[in-house]
């Protein structure tokens, strides 16, 4: 679960912004909220702003910092500081996640010089709500610094974490937490002191999943579960998408061939003859995949020797059979975000525009159902979106409302509604769109009416 996040000097960020899913003042629908010992997480949040308010930049540091850890800094990106003063290209920018692991909470953060793609500092702390926070590993690249609080038991892991150490103190191209889970199974054989830097790392490479315009959320395995086909049913049709059923449908490779890509076919095939091999050697290895890409989707199977391939129709009043690539936008849109209710606990989904492709009604009911689903699990959603018909505190909580607002330097500023003092029957809608709260566009005459100069005759 994400506790906060801390961005500065990336894309409109000048300073230091906190983005924060903390409980905030606000005491309505306490039954939404995560408790743990020391702590009250929201399960939701939306981001509200015009265009270009720098919203969506919100979500693009949530992916900067993401790929950092899990693939490497990006190497296209070091034009992302903040541009609007030329003075921030020699100035480290900033991220830093807290989050919420079982009990425990964890911040873990790095600096970087994005115009050389270097990285200054990173820091991975244990927090204690009482105060002494204990520092896993603090590294100082600049310096050739490292710092641990870590007591490891065993001699040989501790060998290793020193060497590990030592390697990365003045490498300034990968991250120390990226380098404890490249290729070091060994390490994690067994439970130790060093499990912390995999459950960190998974939390950003498989609890984290983020989502932008026209880039799949879903690879639609919840298709898959069969002993949740109906539950499945149940949504789908309460979302009024015209659909009332699904099934399986016998496709080929061939068929398949001619509809993906070439490149991602050939890495298909890879992966299949991978699995083949393994499982010939006697290895455990999963016996279906799903492949997804725009509108077109494919389940496939390995049985024995044979490799089946499948696609998903749906049933609709009538018996009517249509394939997914038939489906309206909206509707496809819609099947994309149902992971959501069906994924894992302690999953993070971050989406961009929700409300894209969506007729209003239906967003409001889709983050209403999202709510109510949430109450018993321990999952968390983060939006951006343009409607304003959220802004309703009969369904959302004041500290579940921030505002992304761009000040004539071009600097974003993020703040929670909850700093605000609102009646519950405020109408927060009318009030954002007066521009009470920032966040929206302010327009300039575009075609200015000419005034009439002729003279009487």
């Amino acid at each position: 679960m994400l506790i906060r996040f801390n961005v500065g000097n990336f894309l409109s960020f000048k300073d230091l912004q906190e983005f924060s899913m903390i409980k905030g003042k606000s005491e309505d629908k306490p039954r939404r909220l995560l408790h743990t010992d020391k702590l009250e997480l929201l399960k939701f949040a939306a981001v509200f702003g015009a265009n270009a308010s720098g919203k969506s930049n919100l979500i693009t540091a949530f992916r900067f910092a993401q790929k950092a850890v899990v693939t490497g800094v990006p190497k296209k990106g070091q034009s992302l500081y903040f541009r609007p003063d030329e003075s921030y290209a020699g100035k480290p920018s900033y991220f830093e996640f807290e989050i919420l692991l079982g009990n425990t909470g964890y911040a873990y953060g790095f600096e970087i010089l994005l115009e050389k793609s270097e990285i200054l500092s990173e820091w991975l702390f244990r927090l204690d709500p009482e105060g002494s926070d204990k520092a896993l590993f603090i590294r100082d690249v600049v310096k050739g610094a490292f710092y641990t609080d870590l007591v490891i038991a065993s001699e040989n892991l501790r060998n290793k974490f020193n060497v590990y150490s030592d390697d990365c103190k003045q490498n300034s191209e990968i991250l120390f937490l990226s380098e404890m889970n490249r290729a070091k199974g060994e390490l994690y054989k067994e439970p130790s002191e060093l499990s912390v830097f995999r459950e960190v790392y998974r939390w950003f490479s498989e609890s984290l999943s983020i989502n932008y315009l026209n880039r799949p959320i879903s690879d639609f395995s919840y298709f898959k579960d069969v002993e949740n086909k109906e539950e499945v049913c149940r949504v789908i049709r309460s979302l009024g998408t015209g659909i009332t059923g699904f099934e399986e449908k016998e496709s080929s490779l061939l068929e398949m061939r001619q509809q993906l890509p070439k490149a991602l076919y050939k890495e298909l095939e890879e992966e299949l003859d991978q699995r083949i091999a393994d499982r010939a050697r006697g290895k455990k290895v999963s016996s279906s995949m799903t492949v997804r890409i725009d509108d077109m989707y494919y389940i496939i199977s390995l049985e024995e020797e044979q490799i089946k391939v499948s696609t998903v129709v749906f049933h609709h009043e009538g018996d009517a059979l249509f394939e997914f690539h038939e489906e309206s936008e909206g509707t496809r849109r819609i099947l994309d975000l149902l992971e959501i209710f069906f994924t894992k606990e302690d999953k993070v989904y971050v989406i961009d525009e929700i409300d894209r492709s969506l007729h209003p009604r239906l967003t409001y009911k889709f983050i209403q159902e999202f709510l109510n689903a949430a109450l018993k699990r321990n999952i968390q959603l983060i939006i951006t979106t343009h409607e304003s018909r959220l802004l309703d505190l009969g369904l959302l909580r004041q500290d579940e409302i921030w505002i992304a607002n761009k000040n004539t330097a071009g600097e974003t500023e993020l703040y929670s509604l909850d700093e605000y003092n609102l009646r519950f029957d405020k109408k927060v809608d009318k009030a954002y769109l007066e521009g009470r709260y920032g966040g929206i566009p302010n327009f300039s005459t575009v075609f200015p009416a000419k005034e009439d100069n002729h003279e009487d005759s």
